[in-house]
């Protein structure tokens, strides 16, 4: 019984960490934006919707700091910045399609 409440604290732990990160707006929506490859700020701007400049280069920042996506600067011309998830972001991809679906089948009524 002990052990498996070590596991259980274990675990939240980890889900309070994941959260921590995930659990702010955007996030999750500029990590599922970058699962279809690599894009520019505009792009991801467009693709969020809703998101103000500034929030959306805190996000990016976050993300990264968190090692989740990746920075990357073409020196041109022009100069370019584009935005991609690390292996650890693609990691989160069948975890937040799961998400998805489970938000689908159980949220469904409240997004009306």
């Amino acid at each position: 019984m002990a052990e498996a409440d070590e596991e259980r604290q274990v675990c939240d732990v980890a889900v309070t960490l994941a959260f921590s990160v995930l659990g702010k707006r955007w996030n999750g929506m500029i990590v599922s934006s970058l699962g279809g490859g690599p894009s520019t700020f505009v792009a991801l701007r467009r693709a969020v919707g809703g998101i103000s400049d500034t929030v959306l280069s805190d996000r990016l920042a976050e993300l990264a700091d968190a090692g989740l996506v990746a920075r990357t600067v073409d020196a041109g011309p022009p100069i370019t910045v584009s935005y991609a998830l690390t292996p650890s972001g693609e990691g989160l991809l069948p975890i937040l399609d799961q998400l998805g679906r489970w938000a689908s089948a159980n949220l469904a009524e409240r997004a009306h």
